[in-house]
């Protein structure tokens, strides 16, 4: 792709018109929930998911809403703004959820104002890089192994769509916004995303070494969860993510960008495990 295409009108054109016109009015209100039998309802119960799950969709959309108001730039006030209001529909649909199916959750206080709208949107767009990319891989085992009926699975697939769709925009975004910044400043734009996204790096990571116990059940969730949908190897686990991402990111304009931080990161832990295994 020509450096000169990044940072262009063109551009941003691009990523801000395909977000906006492969969005999919519906209403939650107007949302079919399947009848679960008991074993079904009893896994989704089981879950540990739902309280983390209602309460980060709440935040997150009033993070990316925040930006959406404050941006000056029409067209991607209206891209963000859009953003926004998917996030805070995923919030409603995974609340409704919940009630739906008599699932209890804990609600946190109220979120406090955004203070700083850019750089609570650019923490949110690292944080769903990383948690897309597994929660793709963690979707296709869910179905595959019926854990989760497919009416229940085709339900979300919308919703699974749009955090690819969100995730393209957020890297399209921070790309532009990088080449509009002054050449003098860009040392700092770079600093100001590589600390967001090591900040959400070593969150992650945090959850992923964290020993356990009642009140890490949640975190500790998206990076262990593939345990419960059959024997699957990490190795198999990796690659599906992958797999998954570049699957529903090919079906977008191959002139934007593509999430790499997550990607690349599960070809470099893929070649360990081939190496290890070789070892073996």
């Amino acid at each position: 792709m020509a450096d000169a295409f990044i940072g262009s009108e063109e551009h941003k054109e691009l990523f801000c018109r395909l977000f906006v016109d492969t969005h999919i009015p519906y209403k939650v209100s107007d949302l079919k929930w399947p009848e679960l039998d008991d074993a079904a309802l009893a896994r989704l119960r089981g879950l540990p998911i739902w309280s983390e799950a209602v309460n980060t969709e709440l935040e997150t959309g009033l993070k990316v809403k925040a930006l959406g108001e404050a941006e000056p730039d029409a067209m991607l006030a209206e891209a963000i703004k859009l953003n926004g209001y998917e996030e805070q529909r995923h919030f409603e649909i995974i609340l409704a959820l919940t009630e739906r199916y008599g699932i209890p959750i804990e609600r946190r206080p109220d979120p406090k104002p955004v203070k700083n709208p850019l750089w609570a949107f650019t923490g949110v767009g690292f944080a769903e890089c990383f948690d897309s990319f597994f929660a793709f891989g963690l979707f296709h085992f869910a179905e595959r192994s019926g854990f989760f009926p497919k009416s229940l699975v085709d339900l979300f697939e919308p919703v699974m769509q749009e955090e690819a769709r969100h995730i393209l925009f957020f890297v399209n975004w921070a790309a532009y916004r990088k080449m509009r910044t002054p050449a003098w400043l860009r040392p700092a734009h770079t600093f100001e995303n590589g600390l967001a996204a090591s900040l959400q790096a070593l969150n992650r990571l945090k959850m992923a070494v964290s020993i356990g116990g009642s009140e890490d059940v949640d975190e500790n969730f998206m990076m262990n969860a593939h345990e419960s949908f059959g024997d699957i190897s990490p190795r198999e686990f990796v690659s599906t993510c992958l797999s998954e991402s570049e699957r529903r990111m090919a079906r977008y304009d191959p002139r934007l960008l593509r999430p790499r931080l997550a990607p690349n990161a599960a070809r470099l832990v893929l070649r360990f495990l081939k190496e290890e295994k070789a070892a073996a």
